[in-house]
């Protein structure tokens, strides 16, 4: 059953019935209206309850990181990977244009039910209640991203904190393991012929990444 996926009981089962009809599904003059009012009210219920958690737990990090976490968990790949965890696109109403066109499987189609559905329980059980599942459903998409953003732009700081003093990092490759399916890159930062940090990583570049971070932080303690 779906709400058992979704992990909520809706009370007033119209919500949940109006949160999944795609407007291809809706014809004019029906009783019944689309999803899109929902999906727009669920947009913003989605954008601040992801806003509020990465405040509270991640005080250690700047405005614009907290932005780029918030863009990529409430962008459209993230909403369709949770909505393909909970077979959201089985639920969907949607017209026959667009299921003999694989509807069911694209990602618009599907991100935008998901907000949908987040307003449904909004209105049906208030704001507790759709956070808790907001963030059950997208606490691991939430780590993946500051994971993400937190090594992001450390190859980058640690270019231009190094060009101040006229010299830039290089990056040695100094272990590889593992079989072909399933290596681990032991990468090396070298900074006037000094090793200034080492990390690792499933590919080089995270590995490359790891490393800069540490470098980084390393260097910026000297300043």
């Amino acid at each position: 059953m779906f709400e058992n996926r979704l992990n909520y009981h809706f009370k007033n089962k119209k919500l949940l019935l109006n949160a999944l009809m795609h407007k291809s599904y809706v014809k004019k003059g029906a009783t019944c209206d689309n999803n899109e009012r929902l999906e727009f009210l669920g947009d913003s219920v989605l954008g601040f309850t992801v806003a509020e958690y990465l405040y509270k737990n991640y005080a250690y990090l700047p405005e614009g990181e907290l932005t780029k976490i918030r863009s990529i968990v409430v962008c459209e790949d993230s909403l369709y990977k949770v909505a393909k965890k909970i077979g959201l696109g089985e639920e969907i109403y949607l017209g026959k244009g667009e299921e003999n066109t694989s509807g069911r499987n694209r990602p618009s189609i599907l991100s935008d039910a998901m907000e949908a559905v987040f307003a449904a329980i909004y209105l049906d059980g208030g704001i507790d209640s759709v956070k808790e599942v907001i963030l059950n459903l997208l606490k691991e998409e939430i780590e993946l991203a500051k994971n993400g953003a937190d090594l992001k732009d450390y190859k980058t700081l640690l270019q231009e904190l190094t060009q101040k003093n006229g010299v830039a990092p290089s990056y040695v490759l100094i272990k590889e393991e593992g079989p072909d399916h399933d290596k681990t890159f032991t990468s090396m930062v070298v900074l006037n012929g000094d090793n200034l940090g080492e990390g690792v990583g499933k590919t080089k570049k995270e590995a490359e990444k790891q490393a800069a971070k540490i470098a980084y932080q390393k260097l910026q303690k000297k300043v």
